[in-house]
């Protein structure tokens, strides 16, 4: 009976993670790939459907065969598109690399701390998640205005001496970017960081090493886990972000989250749209595949 019993249990175990991700992945994105197979329709929801959950099997094979790629083919042709990715992909990529360096010293810092207030230390990290996200980014925006509090403290200290124009260019989008996403970076790093065995250094210091040779021959090894998952934990989210670049970025500032914002609701082209949300799925699981594959890597050295 214990044995029927904690086998069950296992089999709960594996079986619930699925179920969450068919529920609460593949089914949105069967409905959103179903949408962008569909077409644009002057209707209560304004596209018509290629095929419907309703129809036949053998209705299903014919639409299958007379099915249409059409968005993806204008997705294909038009440079905007491809434009939109490869800035988000490139601001995504310098947010997560600025967030990086930024976070590391944060959690070295934290994790050699006395153990009695790295508790203190953890709640001030994610002391920014107690306020709402969309009120963190509107503050933004009035200190980088150019009569904001940035402008303002610099012009006191005479170190300018008229305004900078930081609102509404990238810089204030990447300034948003690393303030909003840097518990996500901080976290994992410190995860990895507070485990590490701290003889390891004093063995590589008490065999000649600097602390700075120690720092990247011991610490820093041992700490990339924690650096791959807060990569993958900012640069997934940024590369879709639509509210930081729509309030502090400018016209320059093309990412596929404005894009998609823009077609939805703008264009009310429900099925590009849903085709430019496909591509940047699947553009997204390359990181996460790669991600998945290191892990199982490190599992294997540490068998």
């Amino acid at each position: 009976m214990k044995t029927l019993g904690s086998s069950i249990y296992q089999r709960l175990v594996i079986i619930i993670p699925y179920a969450w991700l068919l529920i609460f992945f593949l089914a949105p994105f069967l409905i959103v790939f179903r949408i962008s197979l569909s077409t644009k329709a002057l209707s209560v929801p304004p596209y018509d459907p290629a095929f419907s959950w309703s129809d036949s099997f053998g209705d299903w094979w014919d639409k299958l065969q007379s099915m249409s790629f059409d968005n993806y083919t204008w997705l294909a042709g038009d440079p905007l598109y491809f434009n939109a990715y490869l800035q988000s992909l490139k601001i995504a990529g310098i947010s997560t690399i600025l967030t990086l360096i930024i976070a590391y010293p944060i959690a070295y810092g934290m994790a050699q701390a006395p153990r009695s207030i790295r508790p203190t230390l953890l709640m001030l990290v994610i002391l920014p998640f107690w306020t709402s996200f969309l009120i963190r980014v509107y503050s933004w925006m009035a200190i980088l205005s150019t009569t904001g509090l940035l402008n303002q403290l610099l012009m006191a200290l005479g170190v300018i001496h008229e305004p900078l124009v930081i609102l509404n260019t990238n810089t204030a989008v990447y300034i948003g970017m690393v303030y909003s996403y840097l518990p996500f970076m901080v976290l994992p790093l410190y995860s990895s960081l507070e485990k590490m065995d701290g003889t390891l250094i004093e063995a590589a210091q008490d065999l000649g090493c600097t602390p700075i040779g120690a720092f990247w021959r011991v610490t820093f090894p041992l700490s990339i886990p924690g650096v791959i998952a807060g990569c993958m934990l900012v640069f997934i989210p940024a590369v879709g972000e639509f509210v930081i670049p729509d309030l502090l970025g400018g016209s320059e500032t093309l990412m596929i989250g404005k894009v998609l914002w823009s077609e939805f609701y703008g264009n009310t082209d429900w099925p590009l749209a849903s085709a430019v949300a496909t591509i940047l799925l699947l553009v997204l699981v390359v990181p996460i595949v790669f991600f998945q594959h290191v892990q199982a890597k490190a599992d294997e050295k540490g068998r």
